[in-house]
């Protein structure tokens, strides 16, 4: 799923930001949405199959309590969920508020196409290399290796170079995918199928719920005390979170599961 989903990743940015220097922003988001509508059409067929009805109905607040339950009884998913609503907002604002706006005045349009390019080949490169490398500690090595993320910060902030920036950016897409690895295999290992939906659910609200902080707060922080400056704490920001992270024993030492999970080995 790593290979097919990353595989155009590595063409699209600097696809996308080619068709802003030549027919403009405008005719490039315009060639962008009718892309998703060919997505939604090509998907249109696709048939899934019936699920079984569960035995006992129950409401959807009754199942939202449930899962709330066992989200915050689980330590290493609360922990790396609340980790990520911060990590979350300062990546979309760094980098995707405060970036553009650097590579506008240093590595130009076509630049940041390359560097976004760069984290996309990086996150393949990664997602071959862990087809043959199994993760003993998921969220560890997951941790320790999204905490790359935080050099293209750094980097835009200090010397935003073409080379140097391309770089980074390989390197923390690579960091990204273990950490994608890791989490889904913690995820998939380690929570019963029953619950599993419910743990994405509060995953995906815990995780993105700041993001709009970020895209809001980054421009105002980058005209108040500088971009360059902005862009290095965040950088350190990112990296001490992820630390921080990784303090919480149940994060290190999770371990993979090699037997089909239940509702009594949960957890």
């Amino acid at each position: 799923m790593s290979l097919t989903r990353n595989g155009l990743t590595v063409l699209g940015p600097t696809l996308g930001a080619l068709l802003v220097v030549t027919v403009g922003s405008g005719w490039a988001l315009a060639i962008d949405a009718a892309t998703w509508l060919l997505a939604a059409l090509l998907l249109s067929p696709v048939k899934i199959p019936r699920a079984e009805k569960a035995k006992e109905q129950t409401s959807t607040i009754a199942e939202l309590r449930e899962g709330w339950t066992f989200f915050a009884s689980t330590t290493w998913l609360w922990a790396v969920v609340l980790g990520f609503g911060f990590l979350n907002m300062i990546h979309n604002g760094a980098l995707f508020v405060l970036g553009p706006v650097v590579a506008e005045n240093t590595i130009g349009r076509q630049g940041w196409g390359y560097v976004l390019s760069a984290e996309a080949l990086g996150l393949l490169v990664m997602a071959v290399v862990l087809l043959r490398v199994p993760l003993g500690r998921p969220l560890f090595w997951g941790m320790l290796a999204i905490s790359l993320a935080s050099i293209p910060m750094i980097v835009l902030g200090i010397n935003p170079h073409l080379i140097a920036l391309i770089l980074a950016a390989f390197v923390a897409g690579a960091g990204i995918e273990v950490f994608s690895m890791g989490w889904n295999l913690a995820m998939q290992e380690h929570i019963e199928d029953r619950m599993l939906s419910r743990a994405y659910s509060y995953d995906a609200l815990g995780s993105f719920v700041a993001m709009p902080i970020g895209q809001l707060a980054w421009g105002p922080l980058g005209a108040a005390f500088g971009i360059s400056r902005v862009l290095v704490m965040s950088g350190i920001a990112y990296f001490m979170i992820c630390l921080l992270v990784l303090a919480s024993r149940s994060v290190r030492d999770l371990q993979r599961q090699t037997t089909p999970v239940t509702a009594d080995t949960a957890g």
